[in-house]
């Protein structure tokens, strides 16, 4: 079994080919046989977990199992405790309501490098970073929910998949989990569902 993990960089492709030529999985993994377990889209960076295990791949991906996935989200001005709050509840989409989630607002901003191209600016207009940890995966919805409560998105870094996390990666960079990351990511995939 081949499980890796990427720091998918802004701008990428969470797929190996395009036929518009625009930047894949191809151009940084070099592993034949291994499929992404799950996505990000195209604007986000971070964690992406790789395999060739089709049953670790749906117990990763299938919403059933409720695996959860933490992102450091920028967003623009700074969260108060009533939207912290209504995050933690679960706010209404388009699509129904979310679940509960983890949230918490970070002293610092994570220790990440500077995305490339960088955000956008505005002078008067301040930024935070917040923790928020889902157990689903709707389409963009971390950017949703930060919308919601008044806070755009303005960079979605997904930290960690369950146990896994970013530790010891770059931007760009891939490596095998070790053999107590597999057994980590295992137990936690199966103590749920």
């Amino acid at each position: 079994m081949n499980i890796i993990k990427f720091w998918k960089p802004y701008g990428v492709l969470t797929q190996f080919t395009d036929g518009e030529g625009r930047p894949t999985l191809g151009a940084y993994i070099d592993q034949p046989g291994v499929y992404a377990a799950g996505r990000l889209d195209m604007d986000s960076e971070g964690l992406l977990l790789l395999t060739d295990d089709t049953r670790l791949k749906t117990r990763l991906t299938d919403p059933r199992f409720e695996h959860p996935r933490t992102y450091w989200v920028q967003v623009e001005r700074i969260p108060d405790e009533a939207a912290l709050e209504q995050l933690r509840r679960g706010v209404q989409l388009k699509d129904g309501w979310t679940k509960a989630a983890v949230v918490e607002r970070l002293d610092a901003p994570p220790d990440v490098p500077e995305r490339v191209p960088p955000i956008r600016f505005r002078k008067n207009v301040p930024d935070c970073w917040i923790s928020l940890t889902l157990t689903e995966g709707r389409n963009r919805q971390v950017r949703r929910m930060t919308a919601v409560v008044g806070h755009p998105t303005l960079r979605l870094v997904r930290w960690a998949i369950g146990p896994i996390t970013l530790t010891g990666l770059a931007p760009g960079a891939w490596q095998s989990l070790t053999a107590d990351e597999q057994q980590a990511l295992w137990q936690s995939v199966m103590k749920r569902g």
